[in-house]
């Protein structure tokens, strides 16, 4: 019996070029698919691109948030008897051959509840997004730190920038922007934390699959593309969301002392011979 695929996409006032790509690099395919729009814009424009019955619009004008509204994806998704879910921010795309691959290699790793490809920009530099589970500093503190230096070397560890990024490894902390889901590993870990608005979502439901028994799995021999802009260090509207969302997390799983993070973070860093 062939899998059925979701995925959702959250829409705020996007640019429409560069969302049209992301849609259809989902629908370019012979997989059995359906794709989620979860729009949080005021208006519903954008709905005015859609032109595949593949594709299901959903005006979310109250915005609850990145996670949240996923979350509505998410459970219709379930409904829908989904095996895998994918989670594709409105500027990221890829090219054919790409969902095919990540899907056979979840079939054949039954232990895997999220999966990321090599991510680029546009210009084919790599972005760096494979982390360890981040300290306050990580979050908070580097942001701040007018030390270059000093910030270069916590990234080169804490982005696991040494690992070159060519070969599949286990991550505790993958990017939000493309996450390729196990919907049975999310109905045993449960869905994205609404209590976080934006920035972390991903991070927390990373560490709730690495507790509930799944692997979180970097996949190099495919890679998209993602037009990164890093928002929270332009607006400081989106820093103090960022830094609440931040404040929100170590609440939830320990600041300066959490034990299990430090265990998995060493555990990773072992694996890699670091």
């Amino acid at each position: 019996m062939e899998d059925i695929i979701t995925g959702s996409i959250v829409l705020y006032q996007n640019d429409e070029q560069i969302l049209r790509a992301a849609i259809a690099s989902f629908l370019k395919t012979d997989l059995d698919v359906k794709l989620y729009l979860i729009d949080n814009s005021p208006s519903d424009t954008l709905k005015s691109i859609i032109d595949d019955l593949r594709v299901i619009y959903i005006h979310n004008p109250s915005n609850p948030g990145f996670g949240a509204a996923h979350n509505i994806a998410i459970k219709m998704a379930m409904q829908d008897n989904s095996d895998y879910h994918l989670i594709l921010n409105p500027d990221a795309y890829y090219g054919d051959g790409v969902l095919e691959e990540l899907t056979q290699y979840m079939e054949d790793n039954l232990d895997i509840g999220n999966i990321m490809p090599k991510v680029l920009y546009p210009n084919n530099d790599i972005q760096h997004l494979c982390k360890l589970l981040p300290t306050p500093y990580d979050w908070i503190g580097r942001r701040f730190n007018p030390f270059k230096g000093m910030v270069e070397k916590r990234n080169d560890l804490f982005e696991l920038r040494f690992t070159g990024y060519d070969k599949i490894m286990d991550v505790p902390y993958l990017s939000g922007c493309f996450m390729y889901l196990r919907i049975s590993a999310l109905k045993k870990v449960g869905l994205f934390d609404e209590g976080i608005f934006m920035y972390g979502e991903e991070t927390d439901l990373c560490r709730r699959l690495i507790d509930g028994g799944y692997r979180t799995v970097f996949y190099p021999k495919v890679h998209i593309y993602h037009h990164f802009e890093k928002g929270s260090h332009k607006s400081w509207r989106l820093t103090k969301i960022g830094i609440q969302s931040a404040i929100y997390y170590f609440n939830k799983w320990g600041w300066f002392f959490d034990k299990k993070r430090t265990l998995i973070n060493r555990s990773i860093l072992s694996k890699l011979n670091r």
